[in-house]
C-alpha cells in the first residue's frame, strides 16, 4: 500500500494522545506516582506476553550485564524521572502543554548524543532547536495582564490534586508553591521581563521541561544498551525483537524505581487506593496500551516501512493532534496564538531530520 508507513506514524501519533489523555485523567484521580507504577506493571505484561509468542520467553533473552546495566539506567531516567515529571505536569498545566513541552526531547536527545556517542548536530539541527523554542515561548509566554482567570489552574500541592481556583491561591504560596502568573513583579520572569507573564504555571512548565529532558537523555541511554544488545544477541530469536525486549528492561528498573520511592515515601496506601478506584485503573490499563504497548510496537513499524526523519516528524504532531479532543469533548478555547505555537513547536522538530 502506498503511504503505508506514514499511516501507521499517524496512528503513533493519535495513539500517543489518547494515552496522553488517559494518564491524565488517571492521575488526577489517583496520582503521577502511582499512575506510573501500575501503567509499568500493564506494560510489562502485555509485552511480556507479545515477547512470548514471539521469541517463546516472557523475558528478555540473551542480554549481557553491559546492556542490563545501560537498559536499567535508561529506564530509571527515562521512565522514573522523565515520566514522572511528565505526568505530574498533566496534573497542573493538562496534557496538551505537557505534550507541547515534550517537543524540548529531540534537542536533549541531540546534546546527549553529542556528549555520549559523539553524533553531530547539523546546522539544520541548531535552527530546529531555536524554532522549538520559539514555539513553546510563544505558547507559554503573553504580554501584560496579571489577572487570574478564576477557573484557571494556580499550582499543584502534591501528586495528588491541583488547584483550580483563585481562593486556594493564597493557600498554596503559603505552602512554598511557585507560580507561573506575575503577581506585583514577584516572581522571576516578572524580574526579569516586566512586560511579559507566564500563562501556565512555573512548576507544570518546569516539570514539562524535566520530562522532556528524562525522555531524550533516556533514548540515548537505549541507544548504547540496545547496541550492546544487538552483539550479545546475535542470531538468536530475540535478535529480531530488541527494541521490545529491550523496552520491557526499562519497564522492570522503572518499576523497581518507582517502588522504591513509594516504600521510601511510605505512600504503599495511595496504590491500595489507586487500585480500588476503577475508573483510574481502566484508564491507566488504556494509556498503557496505546503507550508502551501499541505505541512502540507502531513506531518501529513506521520506521520500517517509511523515511525514519519522515516517521519521525510525524510522530512528533501529537502537540497538534491533542488539541482536537481538547475542543471537542473539553470544550477548551484554543487561541490561534497557542496553535501557532504547537505547530512551530512541531515544525522545529521536522527541521532536525533534514
Amino acid at each position: 500500500m502506498q503511504n503505508f508507513g506514514e499511516l501507521i506514524a499517524i496512528s503513533v501519533a493519535v495513539s500517543w494522545t489518547f494515552t496522553a489523555l488517559f494518564f491524565e485523567f488517571a492521575g488526577k484521580r489517583i496520582g503521577s506516582l502511582v499512575v506510573n507504577l501500575l501503567r509499568l506493571f500493564f506494560g510489562f505484561f502485555l509485552l511480556g506476553t507479545m515477547l512470548y509468542f514471539t521469541t517463546g520467553s516472557y523475558l528478555p533473552q540473551n542480554a549481557d550485564t553491559g546492556t542490563w546495566i545501560w537498559m536499567s539506567l535508561s529506564g530509571l531516567v527515562g521512565f522514573v524521572f522523565g515520566d514522572f515529571c511528565l505526568f505530574y505536569s498533566y496534573t497542573i498545566i493538562t496534557a496538551r502543554f505537557g505534550q507541547l513541552l515534550m517537543t524540548l526531547a529531540p534537542p536533549f536527545a541531540a546534546f546527549f548524543g553529542w556528549l555520549l556517542l559523539g553524533e553531530k548536530l547539523s546546522p539544520m539541527g541548531f535552527v530546529g532547536m531555536t524554532v522549538t523554542l520559539l514555539g513553546i515561548a510563544i505558547s507559554v509566554l503573553k504580554r501584560g495582564g496579571s489577572k487570574i482567570e478564576d477557573n484557571a489552574i494556580v499550582a499543584g500541592v502534591s501528586d495528588m490534586a491541583v488547584v483550580t481556583s483563585k481562593d486556594e491561591e493564597e493557600k498554596v504560596e503559603k505552602k512554598g508553591a511557585i507560580y507561573g502568573v506575575v503577581n506585583g513583579g514577584k516572581n522571576i520572569i516578572g524580574k526579569l521581563m516586566p512586560n511579559v507573564q507566564l500563562n501556565l504555571p512555573l512548576k507544570g512548565i518546569l516539570l514539562g521541561i524535566g520530562a522532556a529532558l528524562g525522555q531524550g537523555f533516556g533514548i540515548v541511554l537505549s541507544k548504547i544498551g540496545m547496541n550492546h544488545y544487538s552483539i550479545a544477541a546475535k542470531g538468536s530469536e530475540v535478535a529480531s525483537y530488541i527494541p521490545f525486549a529491550a523496552t520491557q528492561m526499562r519497564i522492570i528498573s522503572g518499576a523497581i524505581g518507582f517502588a522504591v520511592i513509594i516504600l521510601i515515601t511510605r505512600r504503599t496506601g495511595t496504590v491500595w487506593a489507586g487500585i480500588k478506584d476503577k475508573k483510574a485503573m481502566g484508564a491507566t490499563f488504556m494509556g498503557a496500551i496505546f503507550g508502551p504497548f501499541v505505541g512502540v510496537s507502531l513506531s518501529l513499524m513506521a520506521v520500517q516501512y517509511t523515511n525514519t526523519a519522515i516517521a519521525s516528524t510525524i510522530m512528533a504532531t501529537t502537540p497538534i493532534i491533542i488539541l482536537i479532543p481538547y475542543i471537542l469533548f473539553y470544550k477548551k478555547k484554543i487561541t490561534l496564538v497557542e496553535l501557532a505555537g504547537a505547530v512551530l513547536s512541531v515544525g522545529g522538530v521536522a527541521l532536525f531530520f533534514l
